[in-house]
């Protein structure tokens, strides 16, 4: 088992969260989709992807490989977001609250599992 295992935990909740604002995109969601310009057709496929990356960190609590590979998944995730919010020159709110914020968090979670492995 991870220790400290809340990093994992906390991530998760946060993707949990997520998924379900994503479920019928809230307006700040529509907002920065569309700002980027995500395809409207893979829209569904978010809730999906961001439950199952909550259950991956969960089951990686115990199962320290799979806590190292999601949290590896997520950080490739948010590379790619900040890439998009720069490429399509959406520098402000999105880009540096939500995409970098979480980008570090995830950072941050995936050295803590490194260093507890």
């Amino acid at each position: 088992m991870i220790q400290p295992w809340w990093p994992l935990a906390v991530l998760a909740v946060i993707h949990l969260a997520d998924a379900a604002m994503c479920l019928k995109p809230l307006g700040f969601i529509r907002d920065c989709l569309n700002d980027v310009g995500f395809p409207r057709r893979w829209w569904p496929l978010l809730p999906v992807l961001k439950t199952v990356t909550a259950a991956g960190l969960l089951a990686g609590i115990r199962f320290t490989p799979l806590a190292v590979l999601t949290c590896a998944a997520v950080v490739c995730y948010f590379l790619t977001a900040v890439a998009m919010h720069i490429r399509a020159r959406d520098l402000g709110r999105n880009l540096f609250l939500n995409a970098t914020g979480m980008l570090v968090l995830s950072a941050a979670t995936l050295a803590s599992v490194l260093a507890a492995a």
